[in-house]
C-alpha cells in the first residue's frame, strides 16, 4: 500500500482548498456558528460533493469538515457525546466516500481529518488570536475526546491545523503523543510570528519533538507569510514542509466577510516547493480552480 509519506517522499502532493469557500460559492449558508457543521446534518452529500470537486480539480488529500465540529457546539442541538462522536467519523466518511467517487484508490489520494482550534469552536475569531483564557491543561482536556473520536475513523492522517498559540500547540503535542497515528500541525501565522506573537520556531521545534508528527506548516495565514516560515522550520527540524495559505484577503469576525484582493497562490507554490515544502494547497477562498492550477504546476518539475 502507498501511504501518504510514501507520495510525500516522491515529490510535492497537492492539497485540496478551502471547504467553506466552495461550499457558500455553492450557494449553502455558513454564516451560522455551526459554519459547516451545520450541513454535516442537514445536507451531508453537499460535502461530499465539495471533496469530489476538489480531487477532480487535482488535490490529493482531502482535509475532513471536522474543523469547527465541537461538543459544546452541537450541544444546543441536543446532541450528545455520541452523536457528535458520529458526526465526527462522518466527516471522514464523507471524504473517503468522494474520493471513491472520484475513481481514486487508497494509494492514490488520502484523507486527512481536520483538527480545528479552540477558538474556531468560539466562532468569534480568537483562533487568529490565541487569546483563550485558557491553561495547557485545560486546552488538553478540551481536544482529548475529539482527537479520540476522529483517530477512531481511521483517517490517513490527522491534519491539526490554524494553531495561534505556543499553549494550544504544547496541549495539542501532549495529547497526540502515543496516539500512534500521523499528524501534519500547521500554524497560522503573521509577521513571522505565531498570532499570539509568541516564536514560530518554538512551535515548529515542539512539534517536530513527537513521534506522531510527520509534518509542519502553517495554514490560513498571508500568502507572503509562507517562504519565511519554510526557513523558520528548517532551521529547527528536516519534517516535510506543509503550507496551505489564504488567498490574501482579510477575514472580519465581527461581520462574517471578507475584504481586499486575493494573491496567486499557483504563481508562488513552486517557490516554496523548491524551498522544501511537499504539501501545498490552499485555505479560506481559495477554490478547485486555483487547485487545478497548483497542480498542473506541481505536475512539471
Amino acid at each position: 500500500m502507498r501511504t501518504l509519506a510514501d507520495a510525500v517522499a516522491a515529490g510535492p502532493v497537492v492539497l485540496d482548498g478551502g471547504l467553506g469557500t466552495l461550499l457558500e460559492a455553492r450557494g449553502h449558508d455558513l454564516t451560522s456558528s455551526l459554519w459547516s457543521a451545520r450541513l454535516l446534518m442537514a445536507d451531508p452529500d453537499a460535502i461530499r460533493r465539495a471533496h469530489a470537486e476538489f480531487f477532480a480539480a487535482g488535490a490529493r488529500v482531502a482535509i475532513s469538515s471536522s474543523y469547527q465540529v465541537s461538543y459544546e457546539g452541537l450541544r444546543p442541538a441536543g446532541l450528545g457525546r455520541a452523536e457528535v462522536d458520529a458526526i465526527l467519523a462522518r466527516t471522514v466518511a464523507l471524504a473517503r466516500e468522494a474520493r471513491i467517487d472520484s475513481g481514486l484508490t487508497s494509494d492514490e489520494a488520502w484523507v486527512a481529518a481536520s483538527v480545528g482550534p479552540f477558538g474556531a469552536a468560539r466562532a468569534d475569531g480568537s483562533e487568529y488570536t490565541g487569546s483563550y483564557g485558557m491553561t495547557v491543561a485545560q486546552l488538553r482536556e478540551w481536544h482529548r475526546p475529539r482527537l479520540h473520536a476522529l483517530v477512531a475513523a481511521e483517517p490517513d492522517l490527522l491534519a491539526i491545523e490554524t494553531v495561534p498559540s505556543l499553549a494550544e500547540v504544547e496541549a495539542l503535542c501532549a495529547e497526540i503523543d502515543g496516539l500512534g497515528m500521523p499528524v501534519s500541525l500547521s500554524v497560522t501565522v503573521a509577521d513571522g510570528a505565531l498570532r499570539s506573537g509568541e516564536e514560530l520556531a518554538s512551535a515548529f521545534a515542539l512539534a517536530a519533538s513527537v513521534s506522531e508528527v510527520v509534518a509542519v506548516g502553517v495554514n490560513c495565514c498571508d500568502v507572503a507569510e509562507v517562504r519565511p516560515a519554510i526557513g523558520v522550520a528548517a532551521g529547527v527540524t528536516s519534517l516535510p514542509f506543509v503550507a496551505y495559505p489564504n488567498s490574501g484577503e482579510v477575514w472580519h469576525a465581527d461581520t462574517r466577510s471578507w475584504s481586499g484582493s486575493g494573491e496567486a497562490i499557483p504563481e508562488r507554490a513552486r517557490e516554496w516547493v523548491d524551498a522544501g515544502a511537499r504539501l501545498v494547497g490552499g485555505c479560506c477562498r481559495v477554490g478547485p480552480a486555483e487547485i487545478s492550477l497548483l497542480a498542473r504546476e506541481m505536475a512539471h518539475p
